[in-house]
């Protein structure tokens, strides 16, 4: 009988550590030997002695850390390859959450475990989709591990950032968003619903798309967000700016002509937290899977054991429970990057309650 993965899979301080490969998945401090599922900074961290990830995770990584602290030694490994590490065989296969994100899959002794990392099931033209792989013991993130959590095509909620362009043309739209992943997947959904004119960027964006268009996404045409030719004038009447979720607040937004605040964000479908935060536009966009899709997705990859992390476990292993599917949560350390917050199950629940 293969041997249960939780006595080859253990959680330590630093991470999912796999005790016969001897190395961690998606370590939160610097180790020996890492394996890393995608480049956000809560599961890339700096200073690996060596790391396993695609060619495209470890390019982000260089890009993000720099050629010192992204991995004295780097091993790409491209989608569907394998390779073997002490007798455990170790496959990437595409997660859909951003450019080059994978899934960790792991056999050893004729288990199978699935480390989906973060990922998501809509599509997204700048990623690979998700691809399902049975398994024995599934591990997924529950980012938006709550029923409220449905989000909309993203083609629709473009739409709605279209219609607002058109419908204040004297205004500028200030789209915060985070530089990887979510940034390029909005300027590429925005030109597949026919927009061609030119998408301003706040400087902290710019790195990633350039890195994106070197893997071959195209992005169409991209500019720095100018400064006023006079003191007290504004720029963009009109225009579409990307920048980072915390510039709306900064005082380098006053250059923009009267701008519509957006933010890009699967936390916009709390009505209540995008109010507070003064959000004009909330855009229900996100790179993880929504409640129905981890459902689907844990049902799809057919594993009796499913393993919770990064979000609202307990719902998730509730719903789990009742479909006969055990659940168990691993209590990782680290976040994600699309910014989580204590306040965010008190404003889900007011707002099912009605208030």
């Amino acid at each position: 009988m293969p041997p249960h993965p939780d006595t080859w899979l253990r959680v330590l301080p630093q991470g999912l550590f796999c005790e016969p490969g001897d190395f961690y998945i998606d370590p939160q401090a610097g180790v020996h030997r890492a394996v890393v599922s995608h480049g956000h900074s809560d599961h890339a961290r700096p200073d690996q002695a060596a790391v396993l990830g695609t060619p495209e995770t470890l390019a982000i990584m260089t890009a993000r850390l720099g050629e010192g602290r992204a991995g004295r030694t780097q091993q790409p490994l491209t989608y569907g390859h394998s390779i073997e590490q002490n007798g455990v065989r170790i496959t990437l296969v595409p997660a859909g959450h951003v450019l080059g994100s994978a899934q960790v899959v792991l056999e050893w002794q004729g288990s199978r475990v699935v480390v989906s990392g973060d990922y998501k099931r809509q599509p997204d033209p700048t990623c690979e989709p998700f691809q399902p792989v049975a398994c024995d013991v599934f591990v997924t993130e529950a980012t938006f591990a709550l029923p409220v959590f449905q989000h909309p095509p993203a083609q629709a909620e473009m739409k709605r950032l279209l219609e607002s362009v058109a419908l204040f043309p004297e205004r500028a739209h200030l789209v915060g968003c985070y530089a990887l992943g979510k940034c390029q997947r909005l300027i590429a959904e925005l030109r597949r619903a026919g927009y061609e004119r030119p998408i301003y960027l706040h400087g902290a964006q710019a790195s990633m798309c350039a890195l994106y268009e070197r893997f071959g996404i195209g992005l169409g045409a991209l500019l720095p967000v100018p400064r006023p030719a006079k003191r007290g004038e504004t720029v963009l009447a009109g225009e579409i700016v990307l920048a980072p979720p915390s510039a709306e607040s900064n005082p380098w937004s006053r250059r923009l002509a009267d701008p519509v605040t957006a933010v890009a964000s699967g936390w916009m479908r709390v009505r209540q937290r995008a109010k507070a935060r003064g959000v004009e536009l909330p855009l229900v966009v996100s790179d993880h899977a929504d409640w129905p899709d981890l459902l689907d997705t844990i049902e799809e990859v057919g594993a009796p054991e499913v393993w919770v992390t990064h979000g609202r476990e307990d719902a998730l292993i509730y719903a789990l429970a009742q479909r006969g599917v055990r659940g168990r949560a691993l209590h990782l350390l680290g976040r994600e990057e699309d910014e989580v917050e204590a306040d965010v199950a008190e404003a889900v629940q007011a707002e099912a309650a009605g208030a």
